[in-house]
C-alpha cells in the first residue's frame, strides 16, 4: 500500500496529491530522469522552484513521462528576490517557458524576504506587488492555485488583509523535531493548506535515537515515519530525492502513528541540519 493516491482539496476546490516529489538539490541535467522515474512509480505531485535552477529539466520529465498533463500537479515558486509587480509577471512567464507548460497547478512566493535578508527587513509592499501578479496569472488560468512559502503569520495577514485571493497554500519547514504548531494551526484555521518541505530534515535527524525507536515500533524506516508524521499533521509532504528506491520506500506508509507518538514527535526538538545548516530556511537568517 502506498500514499500516492490520497489528495487534499484546497480552498478553491483544486485537489493536490498529499505526497509529492521535492526536487531541491536535483541538478537540471538529472531532473528529467528523476521526474520520469517518480511519475512511473506513481507520483503525481512534482515540486520545483525558480531558485532550484532545474525547471527546464523538471518540465522535460513531465512532458516525456507518458502521463497526461492533467493527471499531474506541478508546483513552482517565484524567486524570493522578486518583490515588484512587473518583475513577478515576467518571472511567471519565464517559469512557464522553462517548464514548457501552458499552466502550473500551484505557484508560490518562495519567501517573504530575499534570501540575503531572510527574516530581516519589511517587504510587505513588495510581497503585495508579487501577489498581485500571481492573482492576475491565476485569473488568466495560467496558475490553478497560488500561495506562499516560508511565510509567518504576520506575512500571511498582510496578504489576507490586502489581497483579493487568499493564499491557497503555505509551504513551510515541518519535520519531527521542528513542528511550528501555532503557524500550522493558524494556516488551517484560515483555510490555507500547509505543505511540509524537508519532512525528513537533514543532518542528525536520521540518527535521532528517539525517532528511530518510534519508527521501529511500526516496522518503518526513520524517513517513512517522518513523512507519515507530516501527513498525519494534515500537511502535504514533499520529500526530495532522485533515488527511485527511496521514492518507492517513501510512499510505503501503510501504518498509522498513535496519538501518543504523534505528541512525542510534535514536541521533539531536533534542528541539527549538518552541512545544510547555513541555508536561510534552516538557520532562520
Amino acid at each position: 500500500m502506498t500514499s500516492l493516491n490520497e489528495t487534499l482539496t484546497l480552498s478553491n476546490g483544486v485537489d493536490v496529491p498529499t505526497l509529492g516529489l521535492g526536487t531541491w538539490f536535483i541538478d537540471d541535467d538529472k531532473a528529467a530522469e528523476a521526474v520520469r522515474q517518480a511519475i512511473a512509480i506513481g507520483y503525481r505531485n512534482i515540486d520545483t522552484a525558480q531558485a532550484y535552477g532545474n525547471e527546464r529539466g523538471v518540465g522535460e520529465g513531465i512532458r516525456t513521462s507518458g502521463v497526461a498533463r492533467e493527471e499531474l500537479f506541478v508546483s513552482t515558486k517565484l524567486a524570493a528576490e522578486i518583490k515588484d509587480y512587473a518583475g513577478s509577471l515576467a518571472a511567471i512567464e519565464g517559469s512557464l517557458e522553462k517548464l514548457g507548460l501552458d499552466y502550473v497547478d500551484l505557484m508560490l512566493i518562495h519567501a517573504p524576504q530575499p534570501w540575503d535578508d531572510f527574516r530581516g527587513g519589511d517587504y510587505a509592499e513588495g510581497n503585495l506587488a508579487a501577489w498581485r501578479a500571481l492573482e492576475e496569472a491565476h485569473r488568466a488560468g495560467k496558475l490553478r492555485a497560488i500561495g506562499v512559502s516560508n511565510f509567518l503569520q504576520a506575512d500571511l495577514e498582510n496578504i489576507l488583509d490586502h489581497g483579493t485571493v487568499a493564499p491557497h497554500v503555505n509551504q513551510i519547514l515541518v519535520h519531527a523535531g521542528n513542528t511550528p504548531t501555532d503557524l500550522i494551526d493558524y494556516c488551517q484555521s484560515r483555510g490555507i493548506a500547509v505543505e511540509a518541505y524537508s519532512p525528513i530534515a537533514h543532518g542528525q535527524v536520521l540518527k535521532n535515537r528517539e525517532i528511530a525507536a518510534i519508527a521501529e515500533k511500526y516496522g518503518a524506516s526513520v524517513p517513512q515515519l517522518c513523512i507519515r508524521y507530516t501527513l498525519q499533521l494534515g500537511a502535504v509532504s514533499l520529500p526530495k530525492t532522485a533515488n527511485p528506491a527511496h521514492m518507492r520506500s517513501n510512499a510505503e506508509l501503510s501504518f498509522t502513528i498513535s496519538d501518543e507518538d504523534m505528541e512525542t514527535l510534535r514536541t521533539l526538538d531536533e534542528k541539527n541540519y549538518g552541512e545544510h545548516a547555513a541555508f536561510p530556511v534552516y538557520s532562520g537568517k
